[in-house]
């Protein structure tokens, strides 16, 4: 062996002895915990978070780890966001409006009933301003939040009998979440709010006169069809629904800068083919359904007329008393206001010439 080989050799030893801790130093052991809003039976809104979980362990050798846990195993799924803030786990995947109980503007993040589709919403969030008066507001709970799924616009929901008219709704005892459920109340419904997996046991067991969830896929899988037959649509308090990492704001200030950039990059894949699963699916979904018997059925025009006023009277009267809902309001309804404007001219033409040629001879 000649003497460049030997220097040469040992100048890659000492390198090696340098680098070594700098690089163990920056990708550090991490271990947390992700409590889910939803069981795993829902492997799509489940599969979601578990997918950010492994995108994240992926792309860190394994350093970065996230155990998920399903609604029940930690805490139930209502009570995420409190384990998050409180640091009982550290992060959990959720939905905002569940937590409107403590804070009406919770509802901007996920959607505004007769608000945004997907992609209005996604364009608020990224680029209309959203997302950064979202983070402002969840600092009050020590949260910061990432856009982690969509489901793209649901259903209106399971019914034991026919809506033919407003006044069907009254004293109708509806499983509805969000500020759905507070609209309908203005209709004469007395909404409940349930966690996905306990929603079916209280249809069956008459508790509940109706309940609404998601789409098709999802309420396949959770059987309501064999309870009630009547399946609404549109459902115009979620026209696109967004669950989110919570991320316990501590814990996200003391990673690593790549880590934490492995995590938003996860959250992005998830918020983007979360929806694309359940296009994909939905429509195969409903077909079975409908050969399970459900009976599908559009709400009449008085309820959603009635619920669409009731709607943005509601925003009003909030945004006169809460200040970082008006906030959050102001920016949400000029952006719309916007978009409305653009997809009328070109997307809303597109769409809506196509479905009427469907089944058209070729």
């Amino acid at each position: 062996m000649d003497r460049r080989t030997v220097l040469k050799g040992a100048g890659l030893a000492a390198a090696a002895g340098v680098a070594s801790p700098a690089i163990a130093q920056s990708a550090p052991e991490i271990r947390w915990r992700m409590a889910s809003s939803y069981p795993k039976s829902l492997d799509t809104l489940f599969g979601a978070g578990a997918q950010v979980a492994k995108r994240v362990a992926e792309a860190t050798d394994n350093k970065f780890q996230i155990q998920v846990f399903a609604a029940g195993e930690i805490v139930q799924g209502l009570q995420v966001m409190d384990a998050v803030q409180s640091g009982t786990v550290e992060c959990g995947y959720t939905l905002s409006s569940y937590y409107i109980g403590k804070d009406p503007t919770f509802m901007f993040e996920t959607s505004v009933p007769w608000g945004l589709n997907v992609r209005q919403h996604n364009a608020w969030m990224q680029f209309g301003g959203g997302l950064p008066l979202v983070r402002e507001f969840m600092k009050d709970y020590n949260i910061i939040s990432f856009p982690a799924g969509q489901t793209g616009a649901q259903m209106g929901g399971w019914f034991r009998k026919e809506i033919n008219s407003v006044d069907d709704l009254k004293g109708l005892k509806f499983r509805i979440a969000g500020m759905g459920g507070q609209i309908m109340q203005r209709l004469g419904v007395v909404p409940q709010v349930l966690a996905g997996g306990d929603i079916y046991p209280a249809l069956e067991r008459g508790t509940l006169d109706a309940v609404e969830f998601s789409g098709p896929y999802d309420d396949e899988k959770l059987g309501f069809v064999k309870v009630a037959k009547y399946y609404y649509y549109p459902g115009f308090w979620e026209g696109s629904a967004q669950p989110s990492l919570f991320v316990n704001l501590e814990k996200w200030n003391a990673l690593p800068a790549h880590y934490k950039a492995i995590v938003e990059l996860a959250c992005a894949e998830a918020n983007a083919t979360c929806v694309m699963k359940y296009d994909a699916e939905n429509a195969d979904a409903v077909r079975r359904l409908v050969g399970q018997g459900a009976q599908l059925r559009a709400f009449p025009k008085d309820v959603l007329d009635a619920s669409h006023k009731e709607a943005f009277k509601l925003y009003g009267e909030i945004a006169a008393g809460n200040e970082k809902f008006k906030k959050m309001y102001e920016s949400w309804n000029a952006f719309r206001e916007k978009e409305y404007t653009w997809f009328r001219i070109a997307e809303l033409p597109f769409d809506y010439y196509n479905y009427t040629q469907q089944g058209q001879p070729r």
